[in-house]
């Protein structure tokens, strides 16, 4: 029996397996890094140790410090959670050397689908369907387009499509660098990319007594640089015959390497129904929520009896009920690439309402950093049926509170609502296809609104009125003085406003025709426009003012009243888009280089995931300040290239 747990990871996945611990009376033990000292999974363990360093190389990375750890801290048992070590043979068997329980696959059930390419070989010979390989030396045009893999893991990291055969080279070098720095092991493998394709997945649960659970399906299509953004289950619009065709055969994957415990077995359906193999996961996914509430399980609990050796509790699981939805909160801009964000997280506070669920490992006052993953918290909903669990979760991320670095919060919404999404039209290519307008800016009026709520906000703190910086009016002006002038830059999209009002005998007044001021206070302001009412919950913060609606959120940046003229950027400036680490510049690039508009010069390593700094314009690389293995801060001058066009002989 388990009596101590270690959980070999970190963030939510860490958070998530101590609540279930708890509940299973089991004693829990984190491990952390540097980096993660102060963080949530730290302070929810009841015991932790230090990782030193702050690179997941150094720490999460190095299984014989976890080992260590647990053997230091009294533990009796590794989870891996997933990601870092969770699909690597050579730490489980590390872990059961050390005479600890191991909470996770066999270890020969690792190695068979740890290689991507190994376990299609298997999977053929099981008779699962799956895509030929390509073998990228000898690819052709008729072979496009491809897809890169890592054959050592999955996240999306290491992965490229490729549709120009002269293109195929430098991918490859990129997938193999970031599989390499991702998982160690920089194989990289290709096979045809299909169009418009859907991911589903088959959650399997099996146990040492020949027990084998299929938990359904789950659709996790929605996805962006390979990454899944939005999950469900049961997944939609799939006929009998093929969930009968996909549950079989990850039934069939699992008993052809004896698995044990919690896997996933992935699967790409044609726009036309026909399913191929694309591999197994040999740990608890990111997305296992969506499964735990429409079968009413708890997946942890169920990797934690098979661990300690019962059969799994009946020879079926239940039948499932209702419908899940879940959204992957990040740190990121998808209107800029997906960039990563850091900072203070100020707030997060998700509403908590019958049918929600919210697995994170921040709160707020928290800090995200560069090291690891940008997601905050994964945000599910569950209800009787697909469109209340969608509009249940959609109303939920417009109406919580995040306060700090730029989510993709306002993308999961518009996603949720979207025509093609409510009618579970569904593939892989949606946010190819649809992201400029899931990321478009909102509406002018809307929010010259909200800035307008912001600047009030801000002259009610200010005021010394013996109200204690509460105003009430009731008409629409109330002895004017001398209008005030505030000036704000709407975040991401970096429109400016210029917003007047005056201070009045009661407070302050709105300059702005047609709007009402209702009340204003320091925290809350009402505002009547067009015969509506609404309300604006305002957070001031280093010079960032937040205001939250009904109708969702707006983040502005005060600006001083006249533009600083010093606050200017050489023409052609590269700059760091977000704190990291340089990790290679192009072939041979050095002051005087001749460069192409969007030819890639530098690689910059983030939160796991790699970005490519473009030149600006065709060109003279004049000036170089990046070098393998630096580190910079966000708004660092990496290089400069000078327009051909205005070069001196040009």
């Amino acid at each position: 029996m388990i009596s101590t747990l270690l959980v070999a990871n970190r963030g939510e996945i860490a958070c998530r397996i101590f609540r279930t611990c708890r509940a299973l009376g089991i004693a829990t033990v984190a491990v952390y890094s540097d980096a993660d000292a102060d963080a949530l999974h730290v302070r929810e363990a009841d015991t932790a140790v230090r990782l030193p360093g702050a690179a997941p190389a150094d720490t999460y990375l190095r299984g014989d410090l976890v080992v260590a750890a647990a053997l230091a801290a009294g533990a009796d048992a590794v989870h891996p959670g997933y990601g870092f070590l969770s699909e690597n043979a050579g730490f489980a068997a590390a872990v059961q050397d050390a005479g600890l329980t191991w909470v996770g696959p066999p270890v020969k059930a690792i190695e068979l689908m740890a290689s991507k390419t190994r376990a299609k070989e298997l999977m053929a010979a099981a008779g699962v369907p799956l895509l030929a390989p390509v073998d990228p030396a000898a690819a052709t045009a008729d072979d496009l387009p491809l897809l890169l893999k890592a054959a050592a893991g999955g996240g999306g990291r290491g992965m490229r499509i490729v549709r120009e055969l002269s293109e195929l080279p430098g991918e490859l070098t990129a997938a193999a660098a970031e599989a390499l720095s991702a998982f160690g092991d920089g194989e990289v493998f290709a096979e045809p990319y299909v169009e418009r394709g859907r991911h589903v997945e088959v959650q399997i649960m099996a146990d040492e007594h020949d027990g084998v659970w299929a938990l359904g399906t789950r659709d996790c299509s929605l996805q962006r640089r390979h990454q899944k953004v939005i999950e469900e289950a049961p997944a939609p619009g799939l006929d009998d015959a093929l969930r009968d065709r996909l549950r079989d055969a990850a039934t069939a994957a699992a008993r052809a390497v004896g698995y044990r415990g919690a896997g996933t077995v992935e699967f790409l359906v044609t726009a036309d129904g026909r399913p191929y193999f694309l591999e197994m996961n040999t740990r608890l996914q990111v997305e296992h929520p969506v499964t735990e509430a429409v079968f009413g399980v708890d997946l942890v609990a169920l990797q934690v009896r098979i661990a300690e050796g019962e059969p799994l509790p009946s020879p079926e699981p239940q039948q499932p009920a209702g419908h899940a939805v879940e959204a992957r909160l990040y740190a990121e801009d998808p209107a800029r690439d997906w960039q990563p964000q850091t900072g203070a997280l100020l707030t997060l506070d998700v509403p908590d309402e019958p049918g929600l669920r919210v697995d994170t490992g921040y709160t707020g006052g928290d800090t995200i950093g560069v090291h690891y993953d940008p997601m905050l918290a994964k945000v599910i909903a569950h209800a009787p049926t697909r469109t209340e669990a969608v509009r249940l979760l959609a109303r939920a991320l417009e109406r919580a509170r995040i306060h700090g670095p730029v989510t993709n919060r306002e993308l999961l919404v518009r996603s949720l609502r979207h025509p093609d999404f409510m009618a579970a039209r569904l593939d892989t290519g949606f946010y190819d296809r649809h992201l400029a307008e899931l990321t478009a800016a909102p509406g002018e009026a809307a929010v010259r609104l909200a800035a307008t709520a912001a600047a009030l906000a801000e002259a009610t703190r200010n005021a010394t009125a013996p109200t204690a910086g509460v105003a009430r009016f009731g008409a629409w002006r109330n002895l004017p003085s001398q209008p005030r002038l505030r000036r704000y830059r709407s975040e991401p999209d970096g429109r400016e406003y210029e917003i007047t009002y005056r201070t009045t005998r009661d407070g302050v007044a709105a300059d702005t025709e047609g709007v009402r001021v209702v009340s204003a206070h320091r925290g809350r302001v009402t505002l009547e426009s067009g015969g509506v009412t609404r309300h604006f919950d305002v957070l001031g913060h280093d010079g960032r003012l937040y205001v939250d609606t009904a109708a969702g959120p707006y983040t502005f940046t005060a600006l001083p009243r006249f533009t600083d003229p010093t606050e200017r950027t050489e023409p052609g400036s590269l700059l760091a888009p977000m704190p990291g680490t340089v990790v290679r510049l192009a072939d041979g690039l050095a002051p005087g280089s001749a460069v192409e508009a969007g030819q890639p010069l530098i690689w910059l390593e983030a939160m796991k995931m790699e970005h490519r700094i473009l030149a600006p314009a065709s060109g003279t690389l004049t000036a170089l300040h990046a070098a393998p293995g630096l580190q910079v801060e966000v708004g660092a001058l990496l290089a400069v290239v000078t327009d051909a066009q205005e070069e001196p002989n040009a």
